[in-house]
């Protein structure tokens, strides 16, 4: 293969992958959407694309292998791969936690709901698609310093577990009724945080491509 074609064939894994995170990024976006205003029709369609993303991710780790297989690349287009291949599987892991809040909305159907606490979950979820949409940016631009400053951004998010899930405690004791919503809240917020942890390393493995280091943010 040329080397012009391969440069291709490595945009191609680039474009793919980002792709990939923005179909993520709108199913984070309708999941959260359904939860605090209950739309079930909604929250069921975020969990039939789930294979959309799924096979995203298998479409990106064959295209990767064979690469690697075929190609043998070295240094920057070896990293290039190897980012692509590993950065996929942390959006495909993202895509699950959409499916399992837009499945917590299902579930709540008829349950007693505490709506101080569904306003702050909106706005961790908002927080978490910025930072999320943030680091796809910094990827897509091969921008290793706004990584860095993206992953930061995880901070606020487990401020925002931390908080919303004291409230969600002091509500359950003001009212026990919510006691199922509880521990609903308390799995979305849970899948919330661990999305922006998937995004940290979405940055993580930008500063990978741009210096070949792996290091934690």
């Amino acid at each position: 293969m040329l080397r012009t074609q391969f440069e291709e064939e490595l945009d191609k894994l680039h474009n793919q992958f980002y792709a990939m995170g923005t179909e993520v990024l709108a199913q984070i976006n309708k999941s959260v959407r359904a939860f605090v205003s209950h739309d079930r029709d909604l929250a069921q369609e975020v969990i039939d694309e789930d294979e959309v993303v799924n096979n995203y991710e298998t479409k990106l780790e064959k295209k990767s292998l064979e690469i690697i297989a075929l190609q043998q690349p070295v240094s920057q287009d070896l990293r290039t791969v190897i980012t692509v291949l590993k950065a996929s599987n942390d959006v495909e892991r993202m895509g699950d936690h959409a499916s399992a809040i837009a499945k917590a909305t299902i579930r709540m159907k008829g349950e007693e709901r505490v709506p101080q606490v569904e306003a702050e979950i909106s706005k961790m979820g908002k927080a978490v698609k910025r930072m999320l949409e943030d680091a796809l940016n910094a990827y897509i631009n091969g921008d290793e310093t706004t990584a860095r400053e993206v992953a930061t951004k995880d901070e606020e998010i487990d401020e925002y577990f931390r908080t919303i899930q004291h409230q969600a405690v002091e509500s359950i004791r003001e009212n026990p009724e919510a006691a199922f919503a509880g521990k609903e809240y308390f799995q979305v917020l849970m899948y919330l945080e661990r999305i922006g942890d998937y995004a940290r390393n979405i940055c993580e493995w930008v500063v990978y491509l741009k210096t070949g280091k792996i290091i934690e943010l």
